[in-house]
């Protein structure tokens, strides 16, 4: 028997490709926190994470409290380059995770570590770990939710348990997350996994939400997660809806489509001119009014929606990104510059009860330089996007047992969005990892799901 100084060499040379990968990952992280100072802020989004980590409470539109409980666990710090450092490290973390689960199913160690490529290195990932967004987060809390239920062959009520409050953190992070908690419960009802951690699953994803709910509740009086979901449904109708095939009552005849025209249906939400955006009061103060009309919708031209959402899911898998809508960068977004913050009294407060220190984004060089050129080679165009989820769902048909649950959430997280709002190039970013999770997992070395629970 070898000694164990010998063993611990022999365990790490089996790793050294992931441990190349991994440094190079974190060294061109560094070479971004240099780039670009102090990090990136978005209008309107990051300043209201900021201000709600300050103030926390239930938020009334898009932005449950998920991730400004992040930024509060980092308030003392005042910095906001903090949260962009804290976030790279995140993302190499969830790198961590991918590899680690899929050499637990005794994937060759070549595999895991072509897993955790687009992840580690492609630009778009950088980008969006350096903003004061929520993404970075809430990929991390899907990949660990489904690296928790993959550990064991057998799922214990432990670890399902644990899972369910991943999910649940996930789902206050970015409520699209709500519908992957119930698929998880039903793949894993499928595969028969047991009463027990079934119901232990469901119970730690339930009750976190139910005590978000109730809080909600206190603030706004209806119990809720989100106050925005049924601005988003009515928004995704107004790409097809025909009221005179929808008949909708007086009440919700107001939202129909007014002969406001927008290139992509997320924008009706902001269209000054759209029919909800006429109605007297906040926009988000008819929630329940436009959830209403877009069901109503939905129901009389289900065909034109499953349409409209396969057409819009399908720009993910374009060679060359397709700005959607035109206003946006869909990548290569890496540019040198100087970019001033809006006159916005929202960005006052933050700057003096966050970050004394925010200002407007500046590219450094040469660091900039290199990322700008470096972007057009690391991109993950749509067609391998799309081959990565072809090769997820052969594995899925191979060993259900343990990929048809990654594959299913890649797939809910590529089609969900698109389903009760619009299509974001940002949106597909999250499909990335798990999709990868999935076609690994199709290599015949991998162990499969054995048995149920004891």
């Amino acid at each position: 028997m070898a000694p164990p100084s010998q063993r611990r060499l022999a365990a790490l040379a089996d790793h050294r490709v992931f441990a190349v990968l991994l440094s190079l990952a974190a060294a061109l992280r560094v070479v971004t926190m240099l780039a670009y100072r102090p990090a990136t802020l978005y209008w309107y989004d990051s300043f209201t994470y900021l201000d709600t980590a300050v103030h926390p409470a239930p938020s009334a539109t898009f932005h449950p409290i998920g991730y400004p409980l992040l930024l509060r666990a980092l308030l003392p710090f005042h910095s906001v380059e903090l949260i962009a450092a804290v976030q790279h490290v995140i993302g190499l973390a969830t790198g961590m995770l991918l590899y680690a689960v899929l050499r637990r199913r005794s994937a060759p160690g070549w595999v895991a570590a072509s897993a955790t490529v687009p992840l580690l290195f492609d630009a778009s990932f950088l980008r969006l770990e350096h903003a004061v967004l929520s993404d970075t987060q809430f990929i991390f809390l899907i990949v660990a939710g489904l690296a928790v239920l993959m550990w064991s062959p057998r799922l214990s009520v432990r670890a399902a348990a644990g899972a369910g409050l991943l999910f649940a953190a996930a789902t206050l992070t970015r409520t699209i997350a709500l519908p992957l908690l119930l698929l998880v419960v039903l793949v894993l009802a499928v595969r028969r996994v047991g009463l027990r951690p079934l119901t232990a699953l469901v119970l730690a994803g339930a009750l976190p939400l139910a005590g978000y709910a109730a809080w909600y509740a206190q603030h706004h009086g209806r119990l809720a997660i989100s106050g925005a979901d049924g601005v988003a449904l009515w928004a995704r109708t107004m790409t097809f809806a025909d009221c005179a095939r929808v008949q909708p009552p007086p009440d919700l005849a107001r939202l129909c489509p007014n002969g406001t025209e927008a290139d992509a249906a997320s924008e009706y939400v902001w269209a000054p001119g759209s029919s909800l955006n006429l109605l007297p009061g906040d926009r988000f103060a008819h929630n329940d009014l436009a959830r209403s009309f877009a069901i109503d919708a939905i129901l009389a031209q289900p065909l034109d929606y499953l349409g409209d959402v396969v057409r819009d899911t399908a720009i993910a898998f374009s060679w060359t990104p397709i700005p959607h809508p035109d206003r946006t960068t869909p990548a290569f977004g890496f540019r040198i510059g100087h970019w001033e913050l809006p006159d916005q009294p929202l960005i006052d407060k933050v700057e003096r009860e966050y970050d004394p220190d925010i200002r407007g984004l500046s590219s450094v060089s040469p660091y900039a330089d290199f990322l700008v050129a470096y972007q057009y080679a690391a991109y993950l165009r749509g067609p391998f996007l799309g081959l990565i989820l072809l090769l997820g769902a052969v594995a899925a048909v191979r060993r259900p047992g343990v990929a048809a649950l990654p594959w299913a959430l890649a797939m809910g997280l590529l089609i969900g969005p698109v389903a009760v709002l619009d299509f974001d190039h940002r949106y597909v970013l999250p499909v990335i990892p798990v999709a990868c999770l999935a076609a690994a997992l199709a290599h015949p070395r991998v162990r499969a799901v054995v048995g149920r629970p004891g």
